[in-house]
């Protein structure tokens, strides 16, 4: 347990609150005696897909790994250029990586800390195959964008929904929904996340038949039919039966606990009104993943957060292209300047459906206290 009386996260009271239901479902799984993919894996697919708008599902073993088979399932490999963004750890660094193309990082808009669109078309190149936009934190990349461009060059577009389970925007009088907009999204479940498995799981959604199936068989060695193997690339990926029963379980509660973020969000920003802090913006279609706040004393208000038992964090302090392994891509300081210059001053609050008002105004008195 946590020595913290305000931890940055506390998944046990949402397990608490579910329990009846988890242990019900979980049951059913363990008498049941199918405990890979199975039904229950395809209904949890189906339920998903209908959520995100989109007309496929695959369930896989993490979000890492839907990365990786979106890649796959699109050929993508020696040679190729994948372009994404450097502000969100290295997962898709290391999912490119692994299918053997190369990163290249474009910069990020200073408000939104999502990819900008306007550095694009400067990145692309003829080894260019895919763009990789991240919905960082739970807000929406500029997709409309993103997409215009990509089709535009003839590129494939794939979604790092990891973060955004539920998110959407609204442009042209239509809303476009995370996971129904790129030719694959990804999604993880790790349990953090808005929803969150029991451990690790992941999803790839998509509105292409074919891809769906290449994605189907990657997961599992590339076979087309038992023993039989049709597409190379393929390894054991498959998301278990018990993952599944829990995220069913979780998933009707999903847009209320969204709901309950962006209240959570809107609490933070009347508390925090008027202190030297630059704060997310109330934007609709936000999930509210994280609340990441911007100071330039950062690393004081973290440390005085700490003394008063309040959990925080820093999602990344370290961006992608300067990490130890990815200096052979041959980026340098300075290449990036507004990725780095965030890393240096971001700071995510504790944010949960659960997080009780009396514990915001807590977390928002110890900020008044080091920064007035």
């Amino acid at each position: 347990m946590s020595a913290l009386r305000i931890p940055f996260g506390d998944l046990a009271r949402q397990a608490q609150q579910l329990a009846p239901e988890l242990v019900e479902a979980l049951s059913r799984v363990a008498l049941g005696g199918w405990y890979i993919l199975g039904e229950e894996v395809r209904a949890f697919e189906d339920d998903f897909a209908a959520l995100c708008g989109a007309r496929y599902c695959v369930g896989v073993a993490s979000g890492f790994e839907a990365l990786y088979l979106a890649l796959a399932a699109l050929e993508v490999g020696p040679g190729a250029e994948v372009i994404t963004v450097a502000n969100a750890c290295i997962y898709q660094a290391a999912a490119i990586l692994q299918v053997g193309a190369r990163p290249v990082f474009v910069d990020v808009d200073p408000q939104t800390h999502n990819l900008d669109p306007n550095l694009l078309e400067a990145a692309i190149t003829p080894h260019t195959r895919a763009i990789m936009p991240v919905h960082l934190y739970g807000r929406m990349a500029p997709m409309p964008a993103i997409c215009a461009i990509a089709k535009a060059y003839g590129l494939a577009v794939i979604e790092d929904a990891a973060q955004a389970h539920g998110a959407w925007l609204h442009h042209d009088d239509q809303i476009w929904r995370a996971g129904a907009i790129g030719d694959l999204a990804c999604f993880s479940f790790y349990p953090s996340k808005n929803l969150g498995a029991l451990g690790d799981a992941g999803a790839v959604t998509t509105n292409d038949p074919e891809l769906a199936e290449r994605l189907r068989q990657l997961r599992m060695y590339g076979w087309g039919e038992k023993y039989v193997t049709s597409l190379p690339g393929g390894r054991n990926s498959r998301l278990d039966a018990i993952q599944a029963a829990a995220l069913r379980t979780k998933l009707p509660h999903l847009p209320a606990w969204n709901s309950a973020r962006a209240e959570r969000a809107a609490w933070y920003r009347e508390l925090l009104a008027g202190l030297p802090l630059q704060l997310p913006a109330d934007e609709a279609g936000h999930v509210y993943h994280l609340f990441v706040l911007m100071s330039d004393r950062r690393d004081e208000l973290q440390h005085y957060l700490r003394a008063q038992g309040i959990g925080s964090d820093i999602h990344y302090p370290l961006p992608t292209h300067l990490q130890p392994a990815y200096q052979h891509l041959g980026y340098r300081p300075a290449a990036l300047p507004v990725t780095e210059a965030l890393a240096s001053r971001i700071l995510s609050l504790p944010l949960y459906p659960e997080l009780r008002r009396s514990e915001v105004e807590t977390v928002a008195a110890a900020i008044h206290a080091c920064l007035a």
